[in-house]
């Protein structure tokens, strides 16, 4: 019996609880407007809102890491659930400014704490083998999250504006309840008593930053800062892209996102593994940049409905299928002992990506519509380039961490 068979109950406990933060994350899309309305704050507040959530995921994730390797993962997970539920709750009850840049921060929080501890759970839970299955399968949990967030905010807020937000509260602290009763922890006593003998988690966000670009993880790590900054750059202006040039309803890009999300999530569970065995994490990583690259700069020259589709479709395809082979490869090239600060890390450098998309996006496309997209895509293909220049190293460094 393999170990992601003995572990299903626990890999279940673990997808609701990562699907859970970012279909809360995504219920404040369709409610933003009416809360812009009420609250009287423009878009460059609703930026900042962005903004503050990810400034504070970045700095709480490696700290959020290194705990969840020294107190366990079960105990950061559960943390993080509680965190989460008041940052929903909060953000139900906001009545000014101040309040809900307050729930957004804690929701940064509520997140930096359950993302690396989950990421560190798989990699405890699964063997080298089983890894990318394992990964495929807690991303898809994402992906399916960000599909279902907003139209499930949609339908509670015919209820109420706050009812969605209310709702996400009590479901968040039920599974932490649940979580506390249900989830075993993931590491022995032993290595726990390790972890909190390291002093090598008691660094500056800053210094374990530094120290990142000095380790065999590190290009990994860049690539997952260009494919959040990529992708949030390429979702931030999209529904304004697609209006401005094509007059897309609001339906209309509700399906298209819809789509191309959906048929992600179920690449990432039925075949991911198999392309990771069949092709190997680093051609599949720089294949994956190239495609996204090209394909988001195709969606400045296509026209029409069904093309847009077509476009959208190929480019969340390719960006879903990069996010999990990389968090493969990092967890790969970590030492075991690593796992929860290398994690962390890397919800660090996706929160860098997730701060900077969205401002650049929307400098950009102030200045015209077709910049976001034409510097997305340069982006990613310069990366690409450079991921066959390393595919050397990481391949060796891969190669020395199994041996």
């Amino acid at each position: 019996m393999t170990l992601l068979l003995r572990n299903r109950g626990a890999m279940l406990l673990l997808m609701l609880n990562i699907f859970l933060t970012f279909t809360g994350i995504g219920l404040v899309v369709p409610i933003m407007p009416t809360y812009m309305n009420e609250l009287h704050i423009g878009g460059s507040v609703v930026g900042l809102l962005v903004a503050a959530f990810s400034l504070t995921q970045l700095i709480v994730s490696p700290f959020a890491g290194g705990l969840s390797d020294k107190m366990g993962r079960k105990k950061i997970i559960v943390g993080g659930l509680v965190v989460f539920a008041l940052s929903e709750l909060l953000f139900g009850l906001a009545h000014s400014t101040w309040m809900l840049f307050a729930a957004r921060m804690l929701g940064g929080v509520g997140a930096a704490m359950i993302m690396p501890a989950v990421m560190a759970y798989v990699a405890d839970t699964t063997s080298m083998e089983e890894r990318a299955k394992g990964m495929g399968l807690i991303n898809a949990a994402i992906t399916t999250g960000f599909i279902i967030g907003p139209g499930i905010g949609g339908y509670l807020a015919e209820l109420g504006i706050r009812v969605p937000f209310f709702t996400a509260a009590a479901v968040a602290a039920l599974v932490a309840v649940v979580s506390v009763i249900v989830l075993p922890e993931s590491r022995s006593n032993a290595q726990l008593a390790t972890a909190r003998s390291s002093q090598e988690n008691k660094e500056s966000l800053g210094a374990q930053l530094m120290r990142s670009y000095r380790e065999p993880y590190f290009f990994g790590l860049l690539i997952v800062f260009v494919l959040s900054f990529g992708l949030a750059n390429y979702e931030t202006v999209f529904g304004l892209f697609v209006d401005h040039k094509f007059g897309f309803s609001p339906k209309d890009i509700a399906f298209v996102l819809t789509f191309g999300s959906i048929s992600g999530a179920v690449i990432q569970i039925t075949a991911f593994s198999w392309i990771l065995k069949r092709f190997g994490e680093n051609r599949v990583i720089s294949v994956s940049l190239l495609v996204s690259g090209l394909f988001i700069f195709l969606t400045l020259l296509v026209h029409g409905y069904w093309a847009i589709v077509t476009v959208t479709f190929i480019v969340f395809l390719s960006m879903d299928i990069l996010r999990p082979a990389v968090g493969t490869q990092l967890s790969k090239l970590a030492d075991e002992s690593q796992q929860g600060f290398v994690m962390g890390m890397n919800s660090a450098y996706t929160s860098l990506g997730n701060i900077a998309g969205p401002i650049v996006a929307g400098v950009l496309f102030d200045l015209d519509v077709n910049f976001p997209y034409v510097i997305a895509a340069i982006v990613l293909v310069i990366c690409f380039l450079m991921s066959l220049g390393s595919r050397k190293r990481m391949g060796r460094s891969g190669v020395q961490m199994k041996g």
